[in-house]
């Protein structure tokens, strides 16, 4: 595929549903579940999951880790520990792209065909929603520039609101960003 933008896709669901190689979890740094997307990958998957996660002596913020999948229906998971939001002077834009790009490179050297993100931070971690959503659109797409794997990425919105503002900055990111190299 020559056009990046066709291998992003946007999708509204639950990311413990996603039929793909790697789910990403938007872990906290202990990677023994907690709240939000954390929480339900952690259920999802069964007690599989945190005794493996029990042995990887937690990850540094903006880090990430894969372990199985357990009971999901991908073959991995890949920890990734985003930033809490503090105002946005603590380096958090910069932390942030450095979860989704280590996410994308775990998967490129592991030759992973798709992975799933769920909106890292956002949540509970208060990161601004577009603003996190152009810094993962911007290291999606020039990741895929440069690598073959993964062959597709979907970011997976929980709620309509959500995915209709991922939309609305894909649309924007398509028609400006594939022709600059930096959208934040």
């Amino acid at each position: 595929m020559n056009d990046i933008s066709e291998r992003i896709l946007i999708v509204q669901g639950d990311i413990t549903k996603e039929k793909v190689d790697a789910v990403v979890n938007a872990a906290n740094r202990t990677l023994l579940g907690g709240g939000g997307v954390d929480g339900a990958i952690h259920r999802a998957a069964g007690p599989g999951l945190l005794e493996e996660c029990k042995t990887l002596n937690g990850c540094k913020t903006g880090e990430a880790k894969i372990t199985k999948a357990y009971n999901l229906p991908a073959e991995f998971v890949i920890h990734a520990v985003g930033p809490v939001w503090r105002g946005g002077n603590k380096k958090e834009d910069e932390l942030l792209s450095s979860a989704y790009f280590n996410s994308l490179k775990i998967a490129s050297d592991k030759k992973l065909e798709s992975i799933a993100f769920p909106s890292i931070s956002t949540g509970v971690y208060g990161f601004p929603f577009e603003r996190a959503c152009r810094i993962a659109l911007n290291i999606i797409f020039n990741f895929l520039k440069n690598n073959k794997f993964p062959e597709k990425v979907k970011l997976v919105a929980f709620s309509k609101n959500d995915y209709e503002t991922y939309l609305k900055i894909f649309k924007v990111y398509e028609k400006t960003i594939a022709k600059k190299a930096l959208f934040i």
